[in-house]
């Protein structure tokens, strides 16, 4: 049975939801220890090239075909007239469903961390094996950030996704600015604002450039249907050429703020510049509570408000993907697909929850070929889903754009809402990107995923 689809009501609630779908947890806690772990500045400039020259082209040609359909990421494809290429949706559907399945969990744990810094339990980075450990509590948080995710996409696009960007984004770039500001008053701050802005070259080698690929792939929700997704409920008026710049200019600017934030800190306190994940869960707590009592539950709660904010937009975006198949493909109705999916999603990142400490089991889940070490489930499933995955699907989405759909009618969509695309360089640039870069790069950085994660071939060492 036919419905009437839904639409964002304006360009400013279609960009918040998309820059929200793409600005996340990578973007504010894994950005700043990838940019720690490659140098810095020259981190910075590798990654906002590729955002620009890669990803821009293929984020436009995902919002597209979404705006073009009218339907799903598995829909999509029927509707465009090439049915085989249906497994393009399935695979994105599929590899959103388990992201967020583990993707939750942590935003638990960021919840949590909210609460505990909020109350003055400073100690609970010295104790981040136990918390995670403790499965009644992260499960708490975790459902709880399940529940309020499911709340808002169950009212639908304009009253549920829309409205809550249109709060969310301008309350997390607040947030943030308030804290790069803050940041860069510490004694000290200037080294890490020089470690952060001044390129040192010398530094780069091919792992450094693969890395910088893989999180501008990451942080833009690319490969994964969310793009296409958000493209079907756009209006056919709205200028994707302008709205995709805005969308990746706002996630580029995020990322941007996230160093600007952590590295004056890490500075200050004379932390190392590669902390990882210990940073943000392990360390700052200390750090905040050297501020003393106020001023550390202040800037700590609002670190990790301000990580939750963006966890959840992702979340949002994540859980519309399973949502919009069932609505488009199964007629199912809204509010019944969303807690379906919700209950889904929870249930399946019940191994990830556990496979902390919890469970031996899932917490030694398998061995790849070449490790010395067991990998957790959580661990395994972003292997599989973020770094295997994403790349597969904007590998098979610049292909299909390009050689199945052919490039004359993507760009025919593109040029609703800009007559001048067509005879601009732009079009030039987008049409060499997806023909011969995409492609190319993309395919090359599933192989070297594949043999390096899970055959222990360590190209780069």
């Amino acid at each position: 049975m036919a419905h009437k689809r839904s639409k964002f009501s304006s360009r400013f609630g279609f960009i918040a939801a998309a820059a929200g779908s793409a600005v996340g947890l990578g973007n504010i806690w894994k950005f700043p220890f990838e940019a720690g772990k490659g140098g810095g500045a020259a981190f910075l400039i590798i990654y906002l090239v590729f955002c620009f020259v890669l990803c821009y082209p293929l984020l436009i040609t995902e919002i597209a075909i979404g705006r073009k359909s009218q339907r799903n990421p598995v829909g999509s494809f029927k509707i465009l007239g090439h049915s085989r290429w249906t497994f393009i949706g399935f695979l994105s559907v599929l590899c959103g469903i388990l992201i967020l399945s583990f993707y939750n969990v942590v935003a638990g744990w960021v919840f949590g961390y909210f609460v505990e810094i909020l109350l003055g339990n400073f100690a609970i980075g010295e104790n981040f094996e136990s918390f995670i450990a403790d499965v009644s509590e992260v499960g708490g948080y975790s459902l709880l950030f399940m529940v309020v995710t499911a709340f808002i996409v169950s009212k639908g696009i304009t009253n549920g996704i829309e409205r809550a960007s249109k709060i969310l984004m301008p309350a997390l770039v607040i947030i943030m600015l308030f804290l790069s500001i803050y940041a860069l008053t510490l004694d000290n701050a200037i080294e890490g604002v020089k470690f952060y802005l001044i390129p040192d070259f010398s530094k780069v080698n091919i792992e450094i450039i693969y890395r910088a690929l893989g999180q501008s792939f990451f942080s833009l929700s690319l490969g994964m249907g969310a793009l296409i997704t958000y493209g079907s409920y756009l209006k056919k008026n709205e200028d994707i050429i302008t709205s995709g710049a805005i969308v990746t200019l706002s996630d580029v600017f995020i990322a941007f703020l996230a160093g600007l934030m952590i590295f004056p800190i890490v500075f200050s306190q004379g932390l190392s510049t590669d902390g990882g994940t210990g940073l943000i869960f392990v360390t700052l707590p200390g750090v905040f509570e050297g501020m003393g009592p106020v001023l550390g539950i202040i800037i700590g709660s609002l670190f990790f408000l301000l990580l939750s904010f963006a966890a959840l937009t992702s979340t949002i975006s994540l859980m519309e993907l399973p949502v919009s198949y069932l609505v488009d493909q199964r007629n199912i109705k809204r509010e019944i697909a969303v807690w379906i999916s919700a209950a889904v999603v929870f249930l399946l990142g019940i191994p990830s929850l556990i496979g902390n400490g919890y469970s031996a089991f899932f917490t030694e889940f398998i061995t790849y070929f070449g490790a010395d070490k067991p990998t957790d489930f959580m661990t395994f499933m972003t292997d599989i889903a973020l770094n295997s995955l994403l790349p597969v699907g904007g590998f098979f989405i610049s292909i299909f754009a390009v050689y199945i759909w052919k490039r004359r009618k993507l760009f025919r969509e593109l040029s609703y809402g800009n007559e001048k695309f067509l005879k601009s360089w732009i079009a030039k640039y987008v049409a060499f990107c997806l023909q011969y870069i995409a492609p190319v790069v993309l395919g090359i950085t599933f192989i070297i995923t594949v043999l390096e994660i899970f055959f222990g071939l360590h190209l780069f060492s």
